[in-house]
């Protein structure tokens, strides 16, 4: 996998909204949380633009991502929020120039299609991590999601554990593979694409929001039957969002299904929907254990 290179103060990124408009009040209040670290913030051309024809649409999110890819003075790429119609643009995408302009490419939610599709097709490391309007606004951030970026300025490895998460263990054992995953619903539906997650010998996350019980079941039961949890080494949980009886529920669909796991499986982690949010690099080395659950995960830059 081909490692973006560590920012540094003064480094020029790009905010783009690939997924849908932002709030630009919120959009505008993370621009400064990302400016407050060091950073040139500039804002993609379409970033606002709200078009009835979905067409036009996809030509404008694809044009703010290729171009924030091929410009030279752009070190990192921040999606704004996410929303629907990622899958869209995967095909446009011209891979080869991503390749040989590697750089950081951050966001989740629907943002997931885009980060396996780019690591598949231009073998770069991507991050599932929070996003400047819906995460880093004045309303909604921790100096916990805020910690995040930081390793993409010191390149340190990453390690979670109960000081960040109240991790729960479903299944116990010690797994290694390279990080994959993201968000359940765009995992599902990325099945049988190109773009589909790289599970085989994967440590995988899953994250979802606001899915009742029986349709996270019947999603994962989609993903067992397509051979995804086959070869995989580990998975993570995520916090999914939902009231306190679905919860109830969806802990019993999450010991039922991983019961007898032949790889060790652990739930509650803070990543996507959730505040605080932390980051992590996609395709880069990763160790779960889970006596005591701890999740280690080897640096995403250069």
């Amino acid at each position: 996998m081909i490692k973006p290179l560590t920012l540094r103060e003064g480094d020029r990124v790009a905010i783009i909204a690939p997924a849908g408009p932002p709030d630009k009040e919120h959009l505008i209040q993370g621009k400064r949380v990302l400016e407050k670290m060091g950073l040139d913030v500039v804002i993609g051309q379409h970033v606002f633009d709200v078009e009835e024809d979905l067409a036009a649409v996809d030509q404008k999110r694809l044009s703010d991502l290729q171009e924030a890819f091929s410009d030279p003075a752009i070190r990192g790429i921040f999606c704004a929020n996410g929303g629907f119609g990622t899958a869209k643009i995967a095909a446009m995408i011209d891979y080869g120039m991503i390749q040989s302009n590697p750089k950081i490419f951050w966001g989740y939610s629907d943002i997931t299609y885009l980060l396996n599709a780019i690591q598949k097709s231009s073998d770069l490391v991507t991050f599932h991590g929070p996003m400047v309007a819906s995460d880093l606004n004045d309303e909604q951030r921790t100096k916990e999601t805020e910690s995040s970026f930081t390793p993409l300025f010191t390149g340190e490895s990453i390690t979670y554990d109960s000081h960040k998460s109240p991790l729960n263990v479903i299944t116990h054992g010690t797994g290694d593979g390279h990080l994959a995953g993201g968000n359940l619903t765009l995992l599902t539906n990325s099945l049988g694409t190109p773009y589909e997650v790289d599970a085989n010998g994967s440590i995988l996350l899953i994250e979802e929001v606001a899915e009742p019980a029986f349709r996270v079941d019947l999603m994962l039961t989609h993903l067992q039957q397509a051979g995804v949890f086959d070869e995989v080494q580990g998975v993570v949980l995520g916090n999914f969002q939902v009231e306190p009886d679905e919860n109830l529920r969806l802990r019993k669909v999450f010991q039922n299904f991983f019961a007898g796991a032949s790889f060790p499986v652990v739930e509650n982690f803070y990543f996507g929907h959730c505040q605080p949010n932390y980051g992590v690099p996609l395709g880069v080395k990763a160790k779960l254990s889970t006596s005591p659950p701890q999740l280690v995960i080897d640096s995403g830059v250069m």
